[in-house]
């Protein structure tokens, strides 16, 4: 059944409150940090706090375009700028934007912001990227596949997807019972939507009329779905979630793939 909750327009709502929140995710770097990498000395994240290996980076940044998807806050998109590629952040939130423009206007960085759902990428031609870099933000889109196929056409062949994304599993667990006394009980079947596993009004109950709508995505559609559009994955990586310790010792929180367009 078709949920009446349009998750692009709640979710945009959400992340706006949530930079008024002050989520870390919302925070801006500091001139330390952007100084720091003009001068060639840069680290960026995909999951959790683990900086992204060097070599999944272009050889040369400088001059490189970079697509930061659904990678607004301030944080990652400045840094690469700072570091001399050209950067478009494309983000659904219009606050989380501001930050990326806030933290550009007081370093003297260029840098583009665009609006939008990660499953529409139309503001942009065909081959206009040489990276799309995507931290974990694909749990609050309802499906995948449009946003591996519109990657897959906006990056210049040989050109690089790298992607942060919640290990699926983690969704089976009661968030209740796990965030109130680290207890992990099955509760959900995979994949799961919040607003069928629980509905809105009780999303909002646990969590606060802030709270963005996820969805879990199974492994199929992560990384099948990628290597569905075309690409061709040349690296892996995993991480314990960085704030759920009643799931750390048993499995990892988060993945992140390294796709390639081939030439």
């Amino acid at each position: 059944m078709t949920s009446p909750v349009d998750p692009v327009a709640h979710n945009r709502a959400a992340w706006d409150a949530q930079v008024e929140g002050g989520n870390e995710w919302t925070q801006p770097v500091g001139p330390g940090v952007i100084a720091r990498a003009r001068e060639g000395d840069w680290s960026v994240v995909l999951i959790g706090y683990q900086p992204v290996p060097r070599d999944w980076f272009p050889a040369e940044l400088r001059g490189a375009d970079v697509l930061a998807l659904a990678s607004g806050g301030g944080q990652q998109g400045p840094v690469l700028a700072a570091a001399g590629a050209n950067v478009t952040v494309f983000d659904n939130s219009p606050r989380q934007l501001a930050r990326d423009t806030e933290v550009a206007e007081r370093e003297g960085l260029v840098l583009r912001t665009v609006l939008g759902d990660m499953r529409d990428l139309s503001a942009f031609a065909d081959a206009s990227f040489d990276l799309v870099f995507n931290p974990v933000s694909n749990l609050f889109c309802p499906e995948l596949a449009p946003v591996w196929r519109e990657c897959y056409r906006v990056l210049r062949p040989g050109g690089a997807l790298l992607c942060g994304f919640m290990n699926p599993d983690l969704y089976i667990f009661d968030a209740e019972a796990m965030d109130a006394r680290g207890e992990l009980i099955v509760r959900h079947p995979l994949p799961y939507s919040d607003l069928e596993a629980l509905g809105l009004e009780e999303v909002q109950r646990r969590w606060g009329p802030a709270a963005p709508v996820e969805y879990s995505h199974t492994l199929g559609e992560q990384i099948g779905g990628q290597l569905a559009a075309g690409f061709v994955i040349t690296a892996f990586d995993e991480t314990p979630h960085h704030s759920l310790e009643a799931t750390a010792k048993y499995m990892p929180g988060y993945f992140a793939t390294r796709a390639v367009k081939p030439a």
